[in-house]
């Protein structure tokens, strides 16, 4: 587990042989839930969330993010009536969905302590009384603390199929013990893919394009070309993620037809425009060349 020196601190890593240091000027919320250590607390970017010692969304950027994963995404699927989520403990991507249309939210989050930490002390996503209605289904967001292995597992068996799958955990990583990280495997994108209504859309978040740290996107790259036909990728503004897109169909441009349903006013998102669909859809060349 990455260190936390104190309760004012935060060391975390982003790389072999480096390390950030966060200054939390107020704990909110600190824990250690049956899957994670979780700290909730005010830094320079607002009220933030760290999960084992790793940032995972800020109140200043965490709709940069979201965006950045959901609305490529929204925009290549054909429809978007039901839409899956697995992770997402704040929950911001289910309210977007919503936003996109949406008439059915399953989200699926493993760490029940967690959902809850974020609905009672992050300034987005879930409010506890939002959380509430959907753990008891009462509503177009239904939560369901799972694994999401078994609940995709399960949901095959009932026929079900979404319009939109979104797969939004922490970073995949290389600690063996790290269960989310068989959440990022082929293996489970096929299932993910496998649950798809025609014309949908798997999305997930998938590595940083910095070269130094770049191993979990080309994996990643490499997963989602091999499962879909069409892949949209999308770099963020916001600490240079990336995110890939995939269809099982093949499609002539994706990006184009993303940036054309934008301009037509299919969403309205607030940190992204036909430009940035267009000029964040190329992945770096040191991804497009590395199989050459």
């Amino acid at each position: 587990m990455p260190e936390v020196t104190e309760v004012t601190e935060i060391t975390e890593p982003v790389g072999a042989g480096l390390r950030r240091t966060w200054e939390v000027g107020e704990v909110l919320y600190a824990g250690r839930t049956a899957f994670q250590d979780v700290l909730i607390g005010r830094t320079t970017q607002g009220v933030s969330l760290f999960c084992d010692g790793e940032r995972q969304s800020t109140e200043a950027t965490q709709l940069v993010y979201h965006e950045a994963l959901m609305v490529p995404a929204l925009l290549l699927a054909e429809r978007v009536r039901r839409v899956l989520v697995i992770g997402s403990s704040e929950g911001v991507v289910c309210e977007l969905a919503l936003a996109a249309g949406a008439e059915l939210v399953d989200h699926v989050d493993i760490d029940e302590q967690a959902v809850r930490a974020c609905a009672e002390h992050l300034p987005y996503g879930y409010t506890p009384a939002e959380l509430d209605r959907a753990e008891r289904g009462e509503g177009p967001v239904r939560v369901h603390y799972r694994d999401g292995w078994e609940f995709l597992a399960e949901a095959s068996e009932r026929g079900e199929r979404y319009d939109v799958v979104v797969i939004d955990l922490p970073d995949e990583n290389a600690d063996p013990d790290a269960q989310h990280n068989r959440l990022y495997g082929t293996d489970f994108l096929t299932r993910c893919a496998g649950l798809l209504a025609e014309g949908g859309v798997v999305t997930s978040q998938a590595g940083c394009p910095t070269m130094w740290r770049n191993e979990t996107l080309l994996a990643s790259w490499r997963r989602f070309r091999a499962v879909f036909g069409s892949v949209l990728y999308h770099g963020s503004d916001e600490h240079e993620w990336a995110f890939l897109s995939g269809r099982a169909d093949r499609i002539d441009d994706p990006a184009g037809r993303a940036a054309d349903r934008l301009r037509e006013g299919r969403l309205r998102p607030s940190t992204m425009d036909e430009q940035a669909l267009r000029g964040c859809a190329v992945p770096p060349y040191s991804v497009r060349t590395a199989d050459r």
